[in-house]
This record gives C-alpha cells, structure tokens and sequence, in this order.
C-alpha cells in the first residue's frame, strides 16, 4: 500500500506476510509482527511473544530472539513492561530481565541497542518515531489506556527526552476493526466519562443498546490532539484475520481457551 507523507513523498507500507511495517516510519528499526514464524504450537502457534501466556518458556525465548534479531538487536535488549491498561509510561535506559518490566503501559527511549515491545492480542499497539529517529516510542492502547491518556502522555515522554510533538510520527497497528469490536452501554458510558468527545467514535449496532467503536479512529484523535505532526492507523483487523493474529475476541466468541499474543517493537537506529 502506498501513501503520500505530509512532504509529498512517497511512503509504502508493507502489509503482507508475517511482518508488518510503516512507510511513515521511514528508516527506523520497526515490526508489526504477527502469529507467523515462530515455534510455539498449539493455541499459542507460533510466533506467541508473551511471557505471561503459560507458553513454554523455551519457545517463548526463541520466538523473542527471532524478533530481536529481526530489528537489530541482542535478545537481552528487547524489553516489555507488565501491562495493565492504564497510562503511565517509563524511560528507557537499560534493559532489564524478561518479564521483569515495570508497571506501565507505554515506552520511550533515547538509546540505541534497546528495543521496546508492546504486547497485543486486540488491543491497539502504538509504535512512534521523531523524524531524525533519535527518539522512538511503544505504547499499548486498549480502550481502557487510550481513554485514560496513555497515548499523550508517551508523547509527552518523548519530548522530555529532547524531540517536539510535531516532529513525532505515530502508527497504530493491527488491532480490532470497528465491524469487528461490539460494545455494550456500560463500556461506551465509561469511555465518554473520560473523553466526552468521543461519541464520534460508537456507530450503532444491530443489537439495542450496543455499539461498534473504532478504536484505531479513536487512537488516531488522540493522537492529533497530543500534537503529533502525523498520525494514522495501518488498518488491519486482529479479529477477522485469524491465520495472522491472536484475538481476544475471537477466542471469547469461541468459548475461551488460552491464547498467544503478538508483539510490535521499534527501536532507535545507530546514527
């Protein structure tokens, strides 16, 4: 897919196979990566990135040092933190033992050699970049963390570490489309309690009192409204494309069961 950037250029994202990369992005390190090409089995078949799964630990390694090395980095260096849908984010400096991130939803970092991963499996991944790359960002938007600020507070990180807000670039990832993500009142209710603004973003749904909500839309807004010079959405849809992506939704459609997660990672280029 091919688009015109904000200068007029060209940018050209790569949406097929099992990594996924931005064209407004440009020379950064980045992946998008999907279930494909690792070696877990079963539900978590098989690029399954997670540490909290109840994967095996052994695959959980290889599939995470087959990321690492797919931006550029030593396994060690591709750090996550313990996600729990909210907004903080943390500054990144040196890496930590996996599975030993704090408590955070969001990452920015000034360092070559460190690589930030966020894990999804519906919820929207954030990927950002200065347009030097010498600032990057991951953040992990459900609902919950985008309505909360998460998204503008990371933006806000980045430019405690020396970048402007309307230098930065922001992709959001694969994530559940709005045809693909019914609400009921309770969850509409609860987000316009935190962002009255964002009625814009719940079409009705055939079902009296529910909602279909764009969540990459919504990411998108918030986005623009933090002040980030450009920010979009790659558009693909987690729930309908299962021979690529883990879905919550999916699997709660199908009666539950464990489930695999994927993982979007950036990282500041050696420059």
């Amino acid at each position: 897919m091919t688009r015109m950037d904000g200068t007029g250029q060209v940018e050209r994202d790569q949406l097929e196979g099992p990594v996924l990369r931005a064209g407004l992005l440009g020379h950064v390190p980045h992946g998008f990566f999907t279930r494909l090409g690792g070696v877990s089995t079963g539900p978590y078949a098989s690029l399954n990135c997670s540490v909290r799964s109840g994967d095996d630990p052994a695959a959980l390694r290889e599939n995470r040092a087959r990321v690492a090395r797919a931006v550029g980095v030593v396994p060690e260096n591709l750090l996550g933190v313990t996600q729990v849908h909210g907004s903080d984010v943390i500054s990144v400096d040196t890496p930590w033992e996996e599975g030993q991130g704090a408590r955070a939803d969001a990452m920015v970092c000034a360092r070559p050699g460190l690589a930030l991963g966020v894990i999804t499996a519906d919820c929207a991944p954030v990927l950002f970049a200065d347009a030097r790359g010498h600032v990057v960002g991951a953040a992990h938007a459900g609902w919950r963390g985008a309505a909360a600020g998460v998204l503008e507070a990371t933006v806000a990180a980045m430019c405690a570490l020396g970048c402007r807000a309307g230098d930065i670039r922001a992709i959001v990832g694969p994530c559940i489309a709005r045809d693909s993500y019914e609400v009921g009142d309770d969850m509409r209710d609860a987000v316009l309690a935190l962002d009255g603004a964002a009625g814009a973003f719940f079409a009705p749904a055939r079902r009296q009192g529910h909602y279909q909500f764009d969540l990459p839309g919504f990411c998108v807004e918030r986005l623009r409204g933090a002040g980030v010079g450009q920010a979009r959405a790659l558009g693909v849809d987690t729930l309908t494309d299962e021979a690529r992506f883990f879905s919550h939704r999916r699997r709660t459609l199908a009666g539950g069961g464990k489930i695999g997660h994927q993982i979007s990672v950036i990282t500041r280029p050696h420059v």
